[in-house]
């Protein structure tokens, strides 16, 4: 059975990002990040991703070397305008505005036996969580106090009304030895 699977990056106050909106402080170094083993096992396990709109925006519509070469179905409240730069046999972009649960089910019959990772920000991370449609939650804690921005939890624990089990890991986003991040999955 296909899971869903939300992956993220928090400060150690909660944040995912600051109060500009910039991930930039929990990712200081996306190359590095990009050739990580840890990325490199979520990207082979991804059979289809599920992304919110702000994060496509981020690559202003230039997925030359995107990292998740597989279906992506993007939650919007109105459809793109303009496609992607590029997309492949393997790569393609699909936006929904019939919202989350059906963005959920597409990327789900696409994905096969693999997962389907969910990229996104507290938004869609919250309205994932609310409609109980997470199968595990992979938390990568930086050890960073943002100190405001935005809250994963703001909505509190009542996303969480199923509560998946936590098993304790360690990685490095990085790489490096030294730039250790506590991980932590929750798994049904």
């Amino acid at each position: 059975m296909t899971q869903i699977v939300v992956g993220l990056t928090i400060s150690l106050d909660g944040f995912l990002s600051d109060r500009d909106r910039d991930v930039g402080p929990l990712y200081p170094d996306f190359e590095t990040l990009r050739e990580s083993q840890h990325l490199h096992g979520v990207v082979r396990a991804t059979g289809a991703v599920a992304m919110g709109r702000r994060s496509y925006e981020m690559g202003n519509g230039d997925v030359t070397a995107h990292e998740f070469q597989v279906p992506i179905f993007v939650v919007t409240h109105e459809i793109s305008p303009a496609p992607a730069k590029i997309e492949n046999a393997e790569l393609s972009f699909t936006f929904v505005s019939e919202g989350i649960a059906r963005t959920i089910e597409l990327p789900k019959a696409a994905a096969g036996p693999r997962e389907v990772t969910v990229v996104g920000g507290p938004d869609v991370i919250q309205h994932v969580l609310d409609l109980n449609l997470v199968d595990e939650l992979h938390f990568d804690l930086r050890s960073l106090l943002l100190g405001d921005g935005l809250r994963l939890f703001e909505r509190s624990a009542r996303a969480l009304r199923n509560p998946p089990v936590a098993r304790r890991h360690a990685s490095s986003l990085s790489g490096r030895e030294s730039d250790k991040s506590a991980g932590l999955r929750m798994t049904r």
